[in-house]
């Protein structure tokens, strides 16, 4: 394991550093005439952004989180001038999916109305939903067709806001749109292209992790079947067998002049894949899952993370392709009575190390080794910005306190931790203290 022994983590500097990123974040925010909020992808654009992936909508997220571990109103009713703003972009959004457009618009929605019952955000929720389900051409909503822009994630923002019938009705196009490979099926990721996809974000687990869930919760066994022939197909691409697990992100590589051949976060790497496991795991009950997961978990704690060993290496601290993704994982290994606070401990030590703090809060940078300067402008938004990795520090401080290990809102796409059958496993190299 890569973690640094001796490392010291105190829990009440890490609630702090969480507080200031709270307070960059709130400052970021565009306040709009009636008295709504929205954020902007980073502080020097003009407008905001609606999306789950680098707006408002991922920010609602943290609020929420931010309003139960604090019990502070004013991170409620910020949430709730966001969700404001957020009903009045719902006609003018220009995307569908998830990630990127009107469905996480109103799994957002749906959250504030269920967390703080504002009936106002649940009825714009569900109109938002209605204009998804109108731009449906019969088998997809754009060229995307995965889990980030795609049926996929509609499928599981639908059903996260409540509406199964359109859940099963994006993801039953994956029935008749799969190819057969020696191993199971795939599906490509948008038309005419020759790359096929293996992981979460855009590709083959990303699908068949929407297939299981929406599968299990509508008694859908044929969807269910298909996603595990979509993992088969995965895992038979392992190359770091039979202790780690590590699959390369295309075949043939997809744009190999800019993507890495191989990633560890959430987005192309075992850290997402991991998720997956997880998920088949607890709607299979075969113990094979949560063996693969267990590879996964070692090949990222035995890949180098969260060190700059090169660049391009490891240049992101956000959540979908950075350290507080892995940290999401390590959460949920802890309390479901997995692992120690060892690697956890170095990832929110480097998240500290790496954050910018001043009188104006504090935020993260990210780094593009291509660019010169290098260092990206701090984002706001659940991917790459404050509010994704703040998230994740809240919960790692609840779980040092031996506090709720669930989130206030439930990421769709990450499954929620079971009932551990034995306490976290407590420190060993590294120092957690209050």
């Amino acid at each position: 394991m890569t973690a640094v022994e001796g490392t010291t983590v105190v829990v009440g500097e890490v609630e702090a550093l969480a507080e200031d990123g709270l307070r960059w974040l709130l400052a970021a925010a565009r306040e709009a005439a009636d008295g709504g909020l929205g954020w902007p992808e980073k502080p020097s654009d003009d407008e905001p952004d609606w999306a789950f992936y680098s707006g408002t909508a991922g920010v609602v997220p943290v609020l929420l989180e931010a309003w139960r571990h604090f019990g502070d109103d004013s991170y409620g009713d910020a949430a709730l001038r966001a969700a404001r703003s957020l009903a009045a972009s719902v006609d003018g959004v220009d995307h569908d999916s998830l990630y990127f457009g009107r469905t996480g618009v109103a799994v957002a929605l749906r959250a504030v109305h269920d967390a703080l019952d504002d009936t106002a955000a649940g009825a714009a929720a569900d109109r938002a939903l209605e204009l998804v389900r109108s731009h449906f051409d019969g088998t997809r909503w754009g060229d995307l067709f995965e889990l980030m822009g795609g049926n996929a994630g509609i499928g599981l923002g639908a059903l996260a806001v409540g509406d199964a019938d359109l859940a099963v009705l994006a993801l039953e196009p994956y029935l008749r749109t799969a190819e057969k490979t020696p191993a199971g099926v795939t599906w490509a990721h948008r038309p005419d292209i020759e790359s096929r996809l293996h992981h979460l974000s855009h590709g083959t687990l990303g699908i068949a992790y929407a297939l299981a869930h929406v599968g299990r919760e509508t008694g859908r066994a044929d969807l269910v079947d298909l996603a595990l022939a979509g993992v088969a197909n995965v895992v038979a691409r392992d190359e770091a067998g039979p202790d780690g697990f590590l699959v390369p992100h295309s075949d043939p590589q997809y744009r190999p002049d800019v993507i890495e051949r191989i990633s560890y976060g959430w987005c192309h790497g075992p850290a997402g894949d991991a998720q997956v496991f997880r998920l088949l795991r607890d709607v299979t009950a075969d113990p094979a899952w949560s063996t693969l997961a267990d590879r996964c978990w070692h090949t990222v704690t035995h890949s180098g993370i969260p060190q700059r060993l090169r660049p391009g290496f490891w240049d992101n601290n956000g959540r979908c392709c950075g350290t507080a993704g892995v940290l999401a994982l390590a959460g949920d290994r802890i309390a479901e009575g997995q692992e120690s606070y060892d690697f956890a401990g170095v990832l929110v030590a480097d998240l500290a190390a790496r954050a910018t703090r001043d009188t104006d809060g504090a935020r993260w940078s990210n780094v593009e080794p291509r660019d010169t300067p290098s260092d990206l402008e701090p984002h706001t938004g659940w991917a790459m910005g404050n509010a994704g990795i703040v998230r994740e520090l809240l919960r790692f401080v609840r779980l040092s306190r031996g506090g709720d290990p669930t989130y206030a809102f439930s990421w769709p796409d990450q499954p929620p931790v079971r009932a551990q059958a034995t306490e976290p496993i407590r420190p060993a190299g590294t120092d957690v203290t209050s």
